[in-house]
Protein backbone atom coordinates (compact mmCIF):
# COMPACT_ATOMS: atom_id res chain seq x y z
CA UNK A 1 0.00 0.00 0.00
CA UNK A 2 2.62 2.44 0.76
CA UNK A 3 4.55 1.49 -2.93
CA UNK A 4 1.18 2.42 -3.97
CA UNK A 5 0.84 5.71 -2.06
CA UNK A 6 4.27 6.28 -3.52
CA UNK A 7 3.60 6.00 -7.35
CA UNK A 8 0.65 7.93 -6.79
CA UNK A 9 2.81 10.49 -5.36
CA UNK A 10 5.37 10.75 -8.01
CA UNK A 11 2.70 10.80 -10.80
CA UNK A 12 0.98 13.99 -9.37
CA UNK A 13 4.01 15.39 -8.87
CA UNK A 14 5.09 14.88 -12.79
CA UNK A 15 1.05 15.83 -13.85
CA UNK A 16 1.99 19.36 -11.83
CA UNK A 17 5.94 19.72 -13.42
CA UNK A 18 4.04 19.61 -16.99
CA UNK A 19 2.20 22.71 -16.08
CA UNK A 20 4.88 24.30 -13.80
CA UNK A 21 9.15 25.05 -13.69
CA UNK A 22 11.62 24.71 -11.09
CA UNK A 23 14.61 25.43 -10.80
CA UNK A 24 17.26 24.77 -8.20
CA UNK A 25 20.75 26.70 -8.13
CA UNK A 26 23.84 27.80 -5.89
CA UNK A 27 26.65 29.83 -5.67
CA UNK A 28 30.14 29.51 -4.69
CA UNK A 29 31.93 32.73 -4.26
CA UNK A 30 35.45 33.23 -2.28
CA UNK A 31 37.34 36.40 -2.53
CA UNK A 32 40.63 36.81 -1.53
CA UNK A 33 41.80 40.42 -0.96
CA UNK A 34 44.94 41.53 -0.15
CA UNK A 35 44.43 44.73 2.28
CA UNK A 36 46.80 47.86 2.38
CA UNK A 37 46.67 51.34 3.61
CA UNK A 38 43.84 53.05 1.85
CA UNK A 39 41.40 50.75 0.88
CA UNK A 40 37.89 51.78 1.98
CA UNK A 41 39.33 54.75 4.06
CA UNK A 42 36.57 56.78 4.20
CA UNK A 43 37.19 60.53 3.00
CA UNK A 44 35.48 62.98 5.64
CA UNK A 45 37.23 66.82 5.60
CA UNK A 46 37.41 67.82 9.28
CA UNK A 47 34.61 70.94 8.66
CA UNK A 48 31.96 68.39 7.53
CA UNK A 49 32.45 65.92 10.80
CA UNK A 50 33.66 65.17 13.91
CA UNK A 51 37.25 64.58 14.74
CA UNK A 52 37.91 60.74 14.50
CA UNK A 53 35.47 60.35 11.76
CA UNK A 54 38.30 59.18 9.22
CA UNK A 55 37.73 55.72 9.29
CA UNK A 56 38.77 52.44 7.49
CA UNK A 57 41.88 50.51 6.76
CA UNK A 58 44.58 53.00 7.45
CA UNK A 59 47.64 53.28 8.65
CA UNK A 60 47.89 49.61 8.79
CA UNK A 61 50.07 46.61 7.84
CA UNK A 62 49.09 44.51 4.21
CA UNK A 63 47.31 41.74 5.29
CA UNK A 64 45.24 38.80 3.25
CA UNK A 65 41.94 38.47 4.51
CA UNK A 66 39.18 35.55 2.32
CA UNK A 67 35.64 35.89 2.30
CA UNK A 68 32.45 33.66 0.75
CA UNK A 69 29.33 33.87 -0.10
CA UNK A 70 27.30 29.97 -0.46
CA UNK A 71 24.17 30.20 -1.89
CA UNK A 72 20.92 28.11 -2.94
CA UNK A 73 18.68 29.38 -4.39
CA UNK A 74 15.45 27.75 -6.07
CA UNK A 75 12.33 29.08 -8.27
CA UNK A 76 8.94 27.32 -8.85
CA UNK A 77 6.95 29.08 -11.88
CA UNK A 78 3.57 28.01 -12.16
CA UNK A 79 0.75 29.21 -14.65
CA UNK A 80 -0.17 31.70 -11.87
CA UNK A 81 2.66 32.60 -9.86
CA UNK A 82 6.46 32.46 -9.22
CA UNK A 83 8.04 31.68 -6.31
CA UNK A 84 11.51 32.16 -5.34
CA UNK A 85 13.29 31.40 -2.22
CA UNK A 86 16.95 32.04 -1.23
CA UNK A 87 19.00 31.48 1.33
CA UNK A 88 23.09 31.84 1.65
CA UNK A 89 25.94 32.13 4.39
CA UNK A 90 28.87 34.49 4.13
CA UNK A 91 31.47 33.78 6.24
CA UNK A 92 35.05 34.62 6.30
CA UNK A 93 38.46 31.91 6.42
CA UNK A 94 38.71 31.91 10.50
CA UNK A 95 35.83 33.35 12.23
CA UNK A 96 34.62 30.02 13.23
CA UNK A 97 36.60 27.54 15.62
CA UNK A 98 37.52 23.57 14.57
CA UNK A 99 34.98 22.38 16.67
CA UNK A 100 32.37 25.02 17.47
CA UNK A 101 29.06 23.76 17.46
CA UNK A 102 27.60 27.24 16.53
CA UNK A 103 27.38 28.74 13.47
CA UNK A 104 28.66 32.64 12.62
CA UNK A 105 25.59 33.92 13.01
CA UNK A 106 25.55 34.37 8.92
CA UNK A 107 23.37 32.18 7.28
CA UNK A 108 20.08 34.02 6.49
CA UNK A 109 16.84 33.71 3.95
CA UNK A 110 17.99 36.06 1.30
CA UNK A 111 15.24 36.42 -0.82
CA UNK A 112 11.88 34.92 -0.59
CA UNK A 113 9.35 36.83 -2.72
CA UNK A 114 6.42 35.34 -4.72
CA UNK A 115 4.91 37.73 -7.76
CA UNK A 116 1.35 37.03 -8.26
CA UNK A 117 0.10 37.15 -12.23
CA UNK A 118 -2.78 39.20 -12.11
CA UNK A 119 -3.41 39.41 -16.00
CA UNK A 120 -0.75 39.80 -18.66
CA UNK A 121 -0.22 43.09 -17.86
CA UNK A 122 -0.18 43.28 -14.16
CA UNK A 123 1.83 41.40 -11.39
CA UNK A 124 2.13 41.90 -8.09
CA UNK A 125 5.65 41.02 -6.44
CA UNK A 126 5.87 40.27 -2.54
CA UNK A 127 8.08 39.69 -0.47
CA UNK A 128 12.62 40.19 0.91
CA UNK A 129 13.75 40.94 -3.10
CA UNK A 130 16.49 43.03 -4.35
CA UNK A 131 15.01 46.69 -6.00
CA UNK A 132 17.51 46.97 -8.91
CA UNK A 133 16.94 49.83 -11.45
CA UNK A 134 18.73 51.65 -14.29
CA UNK A 135 22.11 51.55 -13.67
CA UNK A 136 22.30 50.82 -10.42
CA UNK A 137 22.74 54.27 -9.16
CA UNK A 138 19.89 55.06 -6.24
CA UNK A 139 18.47 51.29 -6.10
CA UNK A 140 20.70 48.21 -7.05
CA UNK A 141 21.63 44.94 -5.49
CA UNK A 142 25.15 45.77 -4.57
CA UNK A 143 26.04 42.12 -5.36
CA UNK A 144 29.80 42.49 -5.26
CA UNK A 145 29.30 42.70 -1.45
CA UNK A 146 29.32 39.02 -0.42
CA UNK A 147 25.91 40.05 1.46
CA UNK A 148 24.34 42.11 -0.96
CA UNK A 149 21.46 44.41 -0.67
CA UNK A 150 17.77 43.26 -0.36
CA UNK A 151 14.45 45.05 1.04
CA UNK A 152 10.98 43.51 2.37
CA UNK A 153 8.35 45.02 -0.02
CA UNK A 154 5.59 44.40 -1.87
CA UNK A 155 5.33 46.16 -5.85
CA UNK A 156 2.62 46.54 -8.39
CA UNK A 157 3.68 45.63 -11.74
CA UNK A 158 2.57 46.78 -15.42
CA UNK A 159 4.52 46.16 -18.73
CA UNK A 160 2.74 46.93 -22.04
CA UNK A 161 4.17 47.80 -25.17
CA UNK A 162 7.72 49.10 -24.51
CA UNK A 163 6.32 50.45 -21.35
CA UNK A 164 7.05 49.29 -18.00
CA UNK A 165 5.70 50.69 -14.07
CA UNK A 166 6.41 49.57 -10.68
CA UNK A 167 5.23 51.31 -7.51
CA UNK A 168 6.45 49.97 -4.28
CA UNK A 169 5.97 50.15 -0.37
CA UNK A 170 8.26 49.13 2.21
CA UNK A 171 7.32 49.80 6.59
CA UNK A 172 9.64 48.34 8.48
CA UNK A 173 8.61 48.00 12.50
CA UNK A 174 10.39 45.42 14.25
CA UNK A 175 6.91 44.47 16.11
CA UNK A 176 6.13 47.86 17.42
CA UNK A 177 5.08 51.35 16.24
CA UNK A 178 8.60 52.79 16.87
CA UNK A 179 11.40 51.57 14.46
CA UNK A 180 14.47 52.46 16.53
CA UNK A 181 17.08 53.29 14.35
CA UNK A 182 19.50 56.45 13.59
CA UNK A 183 20.85 54.46 10.45
CA UNK A 184 21.23 55.88 7.16
CA UNK A 185 21.37 52.73 5.48
CA UNK A 186 17.84 51.41 7.63
CA UNK A 187 14.57 53.54 6.95
CA UNK A 188 11.27 53.09 8.67
CA UNK A 189 9.38 53.38 5.26
CA UNK A 190 10.10 53.53 1.82
CA UNK A 191 7.71 54.22 -1.38
CA UNK A 192 8.81 54.82 -4.86
CA UNK A 193 7.40 55.04 -8.41
CA UNK A 194 9.93 53.47 -11.30
CA UNK A 195 8.40 54.38 -14.82
CA UNK A 196 10.63 53.13 -18.14
CA UNK A 197 9.62 53.50 -21.54
CA UNK A 198 11.96 52.70 -24.42
CA UNK A 199 11.43 54.53 -27.89
CA UNK A 200 13.86 52.66 -30.26
CA UNK A 201 17.03 52.90 -29.42
CA UNK A 202 16.76 55.41 -26.23
CA UNK A 203 15.56 54.67 -23.09
CA UNK A 204 13.87 56.73 -20.35
CA UNK A 205 13.41 56.48 -17.53
CA UNK A 206 11.61 58.07 -14.00
CA UNK A 207 12.29 57.42 -10.73
CA UNK A 208 10.44 59.17 -7.49
CA UNK A 209 11.02 57.46 -3.85
CA UNK A 210 9.94 58.90 -0.41
CA UNK A 211 12.00 57.24 2.61
CA UNK A 212 11.03 58.24 5.95
CA UNK A 213 13.90 57.46 8.66
CA UNK A 214 12.80 56.91 12.31
CA UNK A 215 15.38 56.95 15.02
CA UNK A 216 13.63 55.67 18.15
CA UNK A 217 11.43 58.87 19.03
CA UNK A 218 8.13 59.77 16.91
CA UNK A 219 9.66 62.19 15.50
CA UNK A 220 10.18 61.55 11.56
CA UNK A 221 12.63 62.79 9.11
CA UNK A 222 11.24 62.01 5.39
CA UNK A 223 13.55 62.35 2.10
CA UNK A 224 11.94 62.80 -1.24
CA UNK A 225 14.35 61.72 -4.58
CA UNK A 226 13.12 62.47 -7.83
CA UNK A 227 15.33 61.83 -10.62
CA UNK A 228 15.71 60.46 -14.64
CA UNK A 229 18.14 57.90 -16.13
CA UNK A 230 18.33 58.01 -20.16
CA UNK A 231 20.67 55.97 -22.13
CA UNK A 232 20.95 55.50 -26.22
CA UNK A 233 22.42 53.35 -29.01
CA UNK A 234 23.96 55.36 -31.98
CA UNK A 235 25.98 52.59 -33.66
CA UNK A 236 29.04 51.92 -32.00
CA UNK A 237 28.09 54.64 -29.38
CA UNK A 238 26.45 54.35 -25.83
CA UNK A 239 25.29 57.28 -24.06
CA UNK A 240 24.30 57.19 -20.33
CA UNK A 241 23.09 59.51 -18.25
CA UNK A 242 21.59 60.60 -14.53
CA UNK A 243 19.87 63.83 -13.52
CA UNK A 244 18.58 63.06 -9.68
CA UNK A 245 17.55 65.76 -6.61
CA UNK A 246 16.81 65.24 -2.97
CA UNK A 247 15.03 67.74 -1.09
CA UNK A 248 13.57 67.11 2.81
CA UNK A 249 15.03 66.02 5.64
CA UNK A 250 17.67 63.05 6.36
CA UNK A 251 18.02 61.14 9.74
CA UNK A 252 17.85 63.26 12.70
CA UNK A 253 16.21 65.99 10.84
CA UNK A 254 19.36 67.31 8.45
CA UNK A 255 17.50 69.26 6.10
CA UNK A 256 18.19 68.57 2.56
CA UNK A 257 17.23 71.27 -0.04
CA UNK A 258 18.12 70.84 -3.38
CA UNK A 259 20.78 68.56 -3.48
CA UNK A 260 21.63 66.74 -6.69
CA UNK A 261 23.44 64.25 -8.59
CA UNK A 262 24.06 64.60 -12.15
CA UNK A 263 26.41 62.30 -14.46
CA UNK A 264 27.25 61.37 -18.12
CA UNK A 265 28.98 58.55 -19.45
CA UNK A 266 29.90 57.40 -23.04
CA UNK A 267 31.42 53.81 -24.33
CA UNK A 268 32.73 53.72 -27.92
CA UNK A 269 32.78 50.48 -29.02
CA UNK A 270 36.17 50.97 -31.77
CA UNK A 271 36.44 47.14 -32.86
CA UNK A 272 35.06 43.54 -31.82
CA UNK A 273 37.89 43.66 -29.17
CA UNK A 274 38.39 47.27 -28.16
CA UNK A 275 35.62 50.02 -26.30
CA UNK A 276 36.68 53.07 -24.71
CA UNK A 277 34.66 54.87 -21.59
CA UNK A 278 34.62 58.23 -20.59
CA UNK A 279 32.46 59.67 -17.77
CA UNK A 280 31.97 62.24 -15.19
CA UNK A 281 29.82 62.55 -12.26
CA UNK A 282 28.91 65.56 -10.50
CA UNK A 283 27.51 64.92 -6.52
CA UNK A 284 26.39 68.00 -4.30
CA UNK A 285 28.07 68.48 -0.83
CA UNK A 286 27.05 70.29 1.68
CA UNK A 287 25.27 74.08 1.68
CA UNK A 288 24.89 76.73 3.92
CA UNK A 289 20.68 75.45 3.88
CA UNK A 290 21.27 72.10 2.64
CA UNK A 291 23.32 69.09 3.38
CA UNK A 292 24.75 66.79 0.89
CA UNK A 293 23.09 64.55 -2.01
CA UNK A 294 22.93 60.92 0.11
CA UNK A 295 23.02 58.07 -2.67
CA UNK A 296 20.32 55.59 -0.84
CA UNK A 297 20.35 52.40 -1.89
CA UNK A 298 22.62 51.79 -5.12
CA UNK A 299 25.30 49.75 -5.69
CA UNK A 300 27.65 52.59 -5.07
CA UNK A 301 30.59 49.77 -5.32
CA UNK A 302 30.04 50.27 -9.71
CA UNK A 303 30.87 53.79 -9.00
CA UNK A 304 33.81 56.49 -7.97
CA UNK A 305 36.14 53.59 -8.29
CA UNK A 306 36.63 49.91 -6.98
CA UNK A 307 38.69 51.16 -3.45
CA UNK A 308 35.41 52.59 -1.93
CA UNK A 309 37.16 55.70 -0.73
CA UNK A 310 33.79 57.55 -1.51
CA UNK A 311 30.04 56.49 -0.92
CA UNK A 312 30.28 53.21 0.37
CA UNK A 313 30.06 53.08 4.18
CA UNK A 314 30.02 57.37 4.50
CA UNK A 315 27.30 57.83 1.83
CA UNK A 316 26.90 61.68 3.70
CA UNK A 317 30.17 62.73 3.51
CA UNK A 318 29.91 67.00 3.26
CA UNK A 319 32.29 67.73 0.42
CA UNK A 320 30.52 65.82 -2.38
CA UNK A 321 32.66 64.82 -5.38
CA UNK A 322 33.64 65.56 -8.63
CA UNK A 323 34.60 62.29 -10.88
CA UNK A 324 35.60 62.64 -14.35
CA UNK A 325 37.08 58.96 -15.59
CA UNK A 326 38.23 57.46 -18.53
CA UNK A 327 38.61 53.49 -19.18
CA UNK A 328 39.27 51.40 -21.66
CA UNK A 329 38.46 47.15 -21.76
CA UNK A 330 39.49 44.98 -24.15
CA UNK A 331 39.05 41.24 -25.17
CA UNK A 332 41.97 39.49 -25.26
CA UNK A 333 41.03 36.05 -26.48
CA UNK A 334 41.11 32.43 -25.03
CA UNK A 335 38.12 34.00 -23.19
CA UNK A 336 40.30 36.30 -20.94
CA UNK A 337 38.76 39.92 -20.67
CA UNK A 338 41.09 43.08 -19.12
CA UNK A 339 39.46 46.07 -17.90
CA UNK A 340 41.60 49.43 -17.48
CA UNK A 341 40.20 52.48 -15.88
CA UNK A 342 41.27 55.55 -14.14
CA UNK A 343 39.61 58.58 -12.09
CA UNK A 344 40.53 61.75 -10.94
CA UNK A 345 38.47 63.10 -7.59
CA UNK A 346 37.66 66.81 -6.11
CA UNK A 347 35.39 68.44 -3.53
CA UNK A 348 32.18 70.02 -5.12
CA UNK A 349 31.54 72.02 -2.25
CA UNK A 350 33.36 73.76 0.37
CA UNK A 351 37.46 74.20 -0.54
CA UNK A 352 37.18 72.01 -3.69
CA UNK A 353 40.05 70.49 -3.00
CA UNK A 354 41.66 67.64 -5.28
CA UNK A 355 41.75 64.22 -3.43
CA UNK A 356 43.36 62.47 -5.67
CA UNK A 357 43.40 59.97 -8.74
CA UNK A 358 42.73 56.25 -8.86
CA UNK A 359 43.30 53.60 -11.03
CA UNK A 360 41.77 50.21 -11.42
CA UNK A 361 42.82 47.39 -13.46
CA UNK A 362 40.45 44.15 -13.30
CA UNK A 363 41.12 41.13 -15.37
CA UNK A 364 38.61 37.86 -15.84
CA UNK A 365 38.85 34.53 -17.37
CA UNK A 366 35.85 32.32 -18.55
CA UNK A 367 36.34 28.57 -17.76
CA UNK A 368 34.19 25.68 -18.61
CA UNK A 369 31.59 25.64 -15.92
CA UNK A 370 33.36 28.79 -13.57
CA UNK A 371 35.17 31.89 -13.59
CA UNK A 372 38.01 33.61 -12.37
CA UNK A 373 38.03 37.78 -11.86
CA UNK A 374 41.05 39.52 -10.05
CA UNK A 375 41.56 43.22 -9.80
CA UNK A 376 44.45 45.87 -8.49
CA UNK A 377 43.83 49.09 -7.56
CA UNK A 378 46.14 52.01 -6.55
CA UNK A 379 45.24 55.63 -4.96
CA UNK A 380 47.18 58.31 -5.54
CA UNK A 381 46.47 61.26 -2.35
CA UNK A 382 46.74 64.68 -3.65
CA UNK A 383 48.31 66.94 -0.93
CA UNK A 384 44.59 68.14 0.16
CA UNK A 385 43.77 64.84 1.17
CA UNK A 386 44.12 64.37 4.81
CA UNK A 387 46.78 62.27 5.73
CA UNK A 388 45.47 58.71 7.49
CA UNK A 389 45.10 59.02 11.17
CA UNK A 390 48.90 57.70 12.86
CA UNK A 391 50.55 57.33 9.26
CA UNK A 392 51.97 60.47 7.77
CA UNK A 393 53.67 58.31 5.22
CA UNK A 394 50.97 56.20 3.69
CA UNK A 395 50.29 58.37 1.37
CA UNK A 396 52.59 55.88 -1.07
CA UNK A 397 51.01 52.91 0.17
CA UNK A 398 47.09 53.20 -0.72
CA UNK A 399 46.70 50.01 -3.05
CA UNK A 400 44.52 46.97 -2.88
CA UNK A 401 44.59 43.80 -4.62
CA UNK A 402 42.08 40.82 -4.88
CA UNK A 403 40.56 37.53 -6.67
CA UNK A 404 37.57 36.21 -7.15
CA UNK A 405 36.42 32.29 -7.95
CA UNK A 406 32.76 32.32 -9.17
CA UNK A 407 31.18 29.11 -9.39
CA UNK A 408 27.35 28.99 -9.96
CA UNK A 409 25.99 25.07 -10.90
CA UNK A 410 22.23 24.27 -11.85
CA UNK A 411 21.51 21.55 -9.94
CA UNK A 412 17.65 21.00 -11.75
CA UNK A 413 15.58 22.51 -14.55
CA UNK A 414 12.78 20.88 -15.16
CA UNK A 415 12.06 23.30 -17.73
CA UNK A 416 14.84 21.50 -19.85
CA UNK A 417 13.77 17.99 -19.24
CA UNK A 418 10.03 18.53 -20.01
Amino acid sequence: MKKQYLILGLALFAIQLGFSQFTLEGEFRPRAELFNNGFNYRYQPATAAPAGNLSGREGTDAFLGTSVRVALNSKYKAEGYTLYVGIQEVFQFGDRTQISAAGNGNFRVQEAWADLKLSEKWSFKLGRQPLSYDDQRILGGLGWAQQARTHDVGIIKFKDSGFALDAGYSLNTLGDNIYDTALLFSYRDLAFVHANKTFGKVSLSGLVMNTTFQAGTEDKSSLLTAGIHAKAKFGKLGLAANAYLQDGQRVGDVDVKGAYLVSLNANLKTSEKIALMAGAEIISGTKDDSAAFFPLYGTNHKFNGLMDRFYVGNHAIGSGLVDFNLGASFKLGKGYNLTLKGHTFKEESRAKNALGQEIDLVIAKAFKGYKIVAGYSQFFESDDFPNPAGNPEAKGTQNWAWAMLIIKPKFLNTAKAQ
